[in-house]
């Protein structure tokens, strides 16, 4: 296949164009700067620009691009950059989708679980509706900015992604040393339920949905959500470590701001039902094993 990726260079980016080059698949870079490789082409969310040849003919697009919704604290920027780049750039694809001369048959457009809000302890799934707050409506504006390759008739799934499990970042990444030490510990009462995948399982996942006959929201999530604590005690038997030191909520939303209700403070259990209907297998369905796989 020929794929053109954005968000290349990110975590699920990266590890999913590792795995398709791995296949002998052809994978097309979509990036900001001038390309200086033959597999770089060059887009630009903010003009709604993309260079024609990386869409023309390709068999897939997985649209990953974004500012990182955890990497800083909510500020009123912060937040307005984490909507315009999700918005701005998921409408520049779909336009130029929509008027390519060889659209591609699907676009996998990245999207959350933050859809559902918090679910506190009740199970959640596709058809569960939507929640509040600030990452709710994002998730429902950002996947209704693909309208225009969806009314061009090219499949658009939107892979909600939970918490990705990476030894090389996102959540597991950026605690693991404090875990190391010693110094991990549980967020808050640790009663709020954790949604996760392995990145393995993630990348299989993104792969699958590419040529599964699926579209609309997907739950990228494996099927046994944990709390916070077991999450925390699981982690800190692997790495032979105490995790006595938990982090008080309010320590929590004085650091991250308005992020940590609505992240690590989150309660959402959501379940993967439509990929398991639609005949995937997970490598990692209890968060121990996951955590053996990638640390």
């Amino acid at each position: 296949m020929r794929v053109t990726v954005t968000g290349s260079s990110g975590l699920l980016g990266s590890a999913l164009t590792r795995s398709l080059r791995a296949d002998g698949h052809e994978v097309v870079r979509l990036i900001r700067r001038e390309p200086t490789r033959p597999d770089e082409a060059r887009w630009s969310p903010a003009d709604g620009c993309v260079e024609a040849a990386a869409l023309d003919g390709a068999d897939a697009v997985v649209h990953l691009a974004g500012a990182g919704v955890g990497d800083r604290p909510w500020t009123g920027a912060y937040k307005r950059r984490i909507r315009e780049s999700r918005l701005d750039g998921t409408r520049t694809i779909a336009e130029a989708i929509a008027a390519a001369s060889g659209p591609p048959p699907v676009l996998v457009c990245g999207s959350a679980i933050g859809y559902y809000g918090d679910t506190g302890g009740r199970e959640a799934d596709e058809e569960s509706p939507l929640g509040s707050g600030f990452l709710a409506e994002l998730v429902r504006d950002w996947e209704a900015a693909a309208a225009p390759a969806r009314d061009a008739g090219v499949r658009v799934v939107h892979p909600r992604t939970g918490v990705v499990l990476a030894r090389e970042g996102g959540y597991l990444g950026r605690t693991l040393p404090l875990f190391r030490l010693g110094l991990g510990g549980r967020l808050g009462d640790g009663r709020q339920w954790t949604s996760w995948i392995s990145l393995p399982d993630q990348v299989a996942a993104l792969r699958f949905l590419i040529d599964a006959e699926i579209a609309g929201p997907v739950n990228l999530t494996a099927p046994n959500p944990v709390t916070n604590a077991e999450y925390t005690r699981t982690l800190a038997a692997l790495l032979r470590r105490p995790a006595r030191v938990p982090v008080p909520k309010a320590a929590l939303r004085a650091l991250l701001l308005g992020f940590a209700d609505e992240g690590p403070l989150i309660s959402q259990r959501v379940l993967p039902r439509r990929l398991l209907d639609a005949g995937f297998r997970f490598a990692h369905e209890d968060v121990g094993s996951a955590l053996r796989a990638v640390l």
